[in-house]
């Protein structure tokens, strides 16, 4: 592009974003990759990690939360290759093996591994776990794990009625349960199917909506015994199950993909290609939320690799209409509905997020950040116990803006900013580096100013 809209500067060992919008001819062109799925990174490191054998892995997400992942499975006995390199290998411990560490295994700011990693701690007898996080990790609620873990026989003793991390985990012979979980959440199903592996007998979890469904797919490309069932939304793992290491190919995570096809959207005369994105039909929400919304998005050279759908995405500039998003789809698009805020803003009429309550408890409370940050720039955007009501009239003001160590705060802000008049200066912007490291390089590549 002629003439950057974009400065970072670090300020008091934070970074600032900066993002002055021309006051014409700015339009986002070019064909773009993401990062690898998150979700599915995580999965790979762990399952390659108690399986029998070699697992390679391509595509890995760089982030900080996989990291922490890596971190913690290393210091209990997996070797892991340079995770720099475009392949990266696990070699596999086998289930069961997993060594009893001799620090506290620290998640970072990554709530996806603790949760799954404490269904494997605690299936593994006479070894002693303390895991724990950062101050943003020990705030978020564990018990929705903690409690499924204990009724299979777990010993789990945390903060605040075993609720909060540091957590302590004294591994125990485990007992298979059918668990009706109250919340559709992928990280509860991971976990205490994680936990079934290595138990007596079968395991099964019954979701009030299907949650993502990432960890069944693995687990039986794996070689785990496991099964599903649509119409009770359950599914079942047998105890016991040996896992062979495997190839796995890591699509680009459409959580990432959501920010440039709402960005294509709202900034005028703008058309995208993502390629090798997942469309996962457990993760596609975005998708059908946009297209309630009226939005141009073609879904181009379809594939399956390694059991996991991919595509290309092609989206132009629109205008959008408000509608109403929640019920079984919020599980779907439950981590893009800070950059679905975004596209509301400037949709013609009124959109009601609703029934997502869970975006409380993520890495920041997602509901009255996004309101409170989106306020300050001018846009329509009213709180509600379970989601968001905004009314759509674009105009936004640059101000500024604070990411509340939220990477999907920061770069949904920085989509919101391109749109907006002056200039918008967001601070804590590294919080990005968490899912997507390169988030403002792609930025500067795409912007155009004619």
């Amino acid at each position: 592009m002629s003439d950057s809209i974009i400065t970072i500067k670090s300020v008091a060992s934070q970074q600032q974003l900066v993002i002055e919008r021309p006051n014409q001819g700015l339009t986002l062109q070019g064909n773009l990759t993401v990062p690898g799925d998150k979700s599915i990174s995580h999965r790979a490191l762990m399952f390659g990690a108690i399986a029998q054998g070699e697992t390679r892995i391509q595509g890995l997400l760089l982030g900080e939360d996989p990291l922490s992942t890596a971190h913690c499975l290393r210091a209990m006995g997996a070797e892991i290759s340079d995770l720099n390199s475009q392949e990266v290998v696990v070699e596999g411990i086998g289930l069961g093996n997993i060594q009893e560490p001799t620090a506290v295994l620290d998640a970072g700011n990554s709530g996806t591994t603790v949760r799954l990693m404490l269904g494997l701690l605690a299936s593994h007898p006479d070894r002693f776990f303390v895991i724990s996080g950062d101050d943003s990790l020990r705030s978020r609620p564990m018990s929705r794990v903690v409690l499924p873990l204990m009724q299979m026989g777990a010993e789990i003793w945390g903060r605040q009625n075993n609720s909060r991390a540091p957590l302590a985990v004294q591994g125990k012979t485990l007992k298979g349960i059918e668990y009706c979980s109250p919340i559709a959440s992928a990280q509860v199903k991971s976990c205490i199917l994680l936990a079934g592996l290595n138990a007596e007998g079968n395991t099964t979890v019954i979701e009030p909506a299907i949650s993502r469904d990432h960890s069944e797919r693995m687990l039986k490309a794996f070689g785990a015994k496991i099964s599903t069932d649509a119409e009770t939304k359950s599914v079942t793992i047998q105890g016991g199950s040996t896992l062979t290491g495997r190839d796995v190919f890591i699509p680009g995570d459409i959580s990432s993909a959501a920010f440039w096809l709402v960005a294509a959207i709202i900034v005028p005369d703008s058309e995208l290609v993502i390629e090798n994105v997942g469309i996962n039909p457990t993760r596609t929400g975005i998708l059908e939320a946009l297209n309630r919304m009226d939005a141009e998005i073609s879904i181009e050279n379809r594939q399956v690799i390694a059991g996991e759908p991919i595509a290309n995405l092609r989206v132009r500039s629109c205008q959008l209409k408000g509608a109403e998003i929640g019920g079984q789809l919020i599980p779907r698009l439950i981590d893009e509905i800070p950059i679905l805020a975004v596209a509301a803003i400037f949709a013609q009429g009124k959109t009601v997020i609703k029934d997502a309550e869970e975006l409380r408890v993520k890495e920041s409370d997602r509901i009255a950040v996004m309101a409170s940050q989106l306020s300050k720039m001018g846009a329509n955007v009213t709180e509600r116990p379970d989601g968001l009501e905004i009314i759509g009239k674009g105009n936004l003001i640059g101000t500024e803006i604070e990411a509340y160590n939220d990477h999907r705060v920061a770069m949904s802000c920085a989509i919101a900013a391109l749109m907006a008049k002056g200039k918008t200066t967001i601070n804590g912007a590294q919080a990005a580096s968490i899912s997507y490291p390169d988030f403002f390089e792609t930025l500067e590549q795409i912007c155009q100013i004619n």
